[in-house]
């Protein structure tokens, strides 16, 4: 059995908890937190073991989910990798690129294993619609949340719009060329809006808003690709696709539901437009998150969100920042 430790019981780390009680293979041996009162009181809700000291606690785990602040991923990682312990590290990785390589570098060494917990690359939405992003060019993502204190300590480019910037790079595989971005701080000290315009060498553009102060939560993206257009709803999970094919092939699919919805000539050639709504699975994505983490331990291979991908969310999003920061 793989033995598993929780550091940081807030909100996040709650369920954390409840949700590696749930996972085969492994057993959570022990939970910590900088608050001593608030470890107790978790390890009474359920049943897990609560350490004072994190230099002992880690003598008693395999694995580590890194659930605390941001700007104290990197000093808990790093005891924890030298100690020769596999790391889930929740977005965004670290606060700084040269923290980020400063882990991956010494989890190489260390033989070890670094996961982002870039939460929406596990979401059955974007699962569902892998099929479908063939050569995708354009994006368009909208993120918004109602204001909650946590995460106001990191700017909202770190907070929220580093889950899209995330699923864009794993999407388009291709360098930066440029970007423009704006934002402003409106209720915190740090950016609570902001909107940054990415453009990549292979040609593809990415439109990214993100806000914190929003009356109604949401999370979308819309994406054009080589004959299709796809809009995912992270929150409801759910995809709709409209797409070409051929005059003379059969509507087939992926998809639960499949509607013609005309016809149109495309260099003389009869095309199908074809309205989908793929099965997407019904699942829950941090408890796959946590599966898959399991499985890159047991298997040695390398996690669907490695710590390189979490270095490169970063880097575009320090990108952004800066962007922010030189037109203000």
């Amino acid at each position: 059995m793989l033995r598993i430790g929780i550091a940081g019981v807030g909100h996040l780390g709650k369920i954390h908890a409840k949700l590696w009680k749930e996972v085969d293979g492994v057993t959570v041996t022990g939970i910590y937190d900088v608050s001593p009162e608030a470890a107790s009181t978790v390890s009474s809700e359920t049943g897990i073991e609560s350490f004072e000291d994190f230099s002992t606690f880690l003598h008693q785990i395999d694995a580590l989910s890194i659930v605390t602040s941001t700007p104290s991923h990197y000093a808990i990682a790093k005891q924890a990798i030298e100690a020769g312990k596999h790391v889930l590290i929740e977005k965004p990785i670290t606060t700084t690129t040269e923290q980020a390589e400063e882990l991956i570098e010494l989890a190489k060494k260390r033989n070890v294993k670094i996961q982002v917990g870039h939460i929406e690359r596990f979401n059955p939405a974007l699962l569902a619609a892998e099929p479908y992003l063939d050569d995708p060019r354009f994006f368009e993502s909208h993120r918004m949340a109602q204001f909650q204190p946590r995460g106001s300590d990191v700017a909202v480019v770190l907070d929220l719009m580093i889950h899209d910037i995330d699923v864009i790079l794993s999407l388009v595989k291709s360098p930066v060329k440029s970007i423009d971005a704006s934002g402003v701080a409106v209720v915190s000290e740090e950016l609570d809006i902001a909107n940054a315009r990415i453009k990549f060498e292979n040609g593809a553009v990415a439109n990214v808003t993100a806000s914190r102060i929003s009356q109604t939560p949401m999370r979308k993206l819309r994406i054009f690709a080589k004959e299709a257009y796809l809009s995912l709803d992270f929150g409801t999970k759910s995809v709709d696709v409209f797409r070409l094919e051929s005059g003379g092939e059969d509507a087939t699919s992926h998809a639960g539901l499949t509607m013609k919805l005309g016809q149109i000539e495309k260099g003389n050639v009869p095309r199908n437009i074809i309205y989908e709504k793929p099965n997407v699975r019904d699942m829950n994505p941090l408890k796959y998150e946590l599966e898959i983490f399991r499985d890159a331990i047991l298997k040695d291979t390398t996690p669907l969100v490695s710590g390189v991908d979490g270095l490169n969310a970063l880097r575009v999003a320090e990108m952004i920042l800066k962007a922010i920061e030189a037109g203000m």
